[in-house]
């Protein structure tokens, strides 16, 4: 089966296509198989007053766009603006290679994917930013 597959603890919630569903007292595993479902794990969410660096910005685009809160055509500009403008920025094989995957995914209207690999880059751009304070 392709699609996909949710791991949910106990009591953890997830919003899909902007119905919360919260899961019961043991753990769960969901397989998505709508290719066009919404997905967003709400305890990955990024809050509005934790969207404060360049990756942040573009993960919470990107989060927009799952929730329903924003038009995934109007959204794809922003995320595909945003990617490039962090390639600028971060340079190195493995920063490039995320960048060009959530590119794909951003084209293909795959968001959960896009955003999936934009939080790869959370720890690194966190390390610069401990780095250059």
């Amino acid at each position: 089966m392709t699609g996909l597959v949710l791991k949910l603890g106990p009591k953890e919630r997830v919003l899909v296509n902007g119905a919360v569903i919260e899961n019961g007292d043991r753990r769960a595993r969901l397989n998505i198989v709508s290719p066009e479902a919404n997905i967003l794990r709400l305890r990955d969410a990024i809050h509005p007053e934790e969207v404060n660096t360049p990756v942040r910005r573009v993960c919470y685009i990107a989060q927009l766009v799952l929730s329903g809160d924003a038009d995934p055509d109007e959204a794809k500009m922003q995320l595909l603006r945003g990617i490039e403008q962090l390639s600028q920025v971060l340079s190195d094989r493995d920063s490039r290679s995320i960048l060009a995957k959530a590119t794909s995914h951003v084209l293909d209207n795959k968001h959960y994917q896009a955003l999936k690999e934009m939080r790869g880059l959370l720890p690194r751009e966190a390390r610069l930013l401990a780095a250059h304070s």
